[in-house]
């Protein structure tokens, strides 16, 4: 009679295989669920943060090439406003600040013009409407507004190829075009827009002239309170 054929010894998995085939088990045991949360905590891991708030999701509209661009934008506003429309709007109450902080403390350090009435900036604007000289600000802004202001959001809003917002092709020092300048005037701008919103407040809580504090000087230097004491002694 032949021999009868020899099996095939079993050989033992190794480790690999062992853990490929534990996976597989605790899959099927896993249901469908256990794939969709896998997928979701492996895109939540490649979403990215914002530089200005860690913990919080990077903004999509803020990518970085605008200037003054920081990623700060917890209420996702750039999702909801075309960013070059809110860079327009940032740009020109950044610029109008920066004039009105020194205007206001100019006056109040003095300084005045022919008709204008002779007032704390904090009351001028009721004092010029009074006099009615008023008009004379009121109507060329209306006109640089009106020429230049809205066409120019028109332009952000319909056209592809639109300059940024606050270009006004208006340079004449050139010192505007390097991204530098670009940067230190938002910058700056953003701060201006603080300060005389604190400077406004300041004042109209004192009724007292720069720096706008119950005490003048004292408040800002206590060393002068000690100073002020010692004179008043002599």
């Amino acid at each position: 009679a032949p021999p009868a054929p020899k099996l095939p010894e079993a050989q033992e998995p190794n480790n690999q295989e062992m853990l490929a085939l534990s996976s597989t088990a605790a899959l099927s045991f896993a249901g469908p669920g256990l794939a969709g949360v896998s997928s979701r905590a492996g895109g939540a891991a490649m979403v990215a943060k914002s530089k200005a708030i860690p913990f919080l999701d990077a903004p999509p509209a803020l990518d970085g090439t605008m200037a003054g661009d920081k990623g700060f934008d917890p209420l996702l506003l750039s999702n909801v406003v075309p960013i070059q429309w809110a860079r327009e709007a940032e740009l020109k109450h950044a610029r109008i600040c920066m004039l009105a902080v020194v205007g206001w403390v100019t006056v109040d350090l003095g300084f005045t013009v022919p008709y204008a009435p002779q007032v704390s900036s904090l009351a001028a604007h009721d004092a010029a409407v009074d006099k009615g000289v008023f008009l004379g600000l009121l109507i060329p802004i209306a006109l640089v507004e009106v020429l230049a202001g809205i066409p120019k959001c028109f332009q952000i809003m319909n056209e592809p190829d639109a300059s940024p917002g606050g270009d006004y092709k208006f340079d004449p020092l050139g010192i505007g075009a390097s991204a530098e300048m670009q940067e230190k005037e938002i910058s700056n701008g953003r701060l201006a827009m603080l300060a005389f919103s604190g400077i406004v407040t300041q004042a109209a809580l004192t009724q007292g002239p720069f720096p706008y504090t119950y005490n003048g000087v004292e408040d800002l230097v206590p060393p002068m309170q000690s100073v002020q004491g010692a004179l008043s002694i002599l």
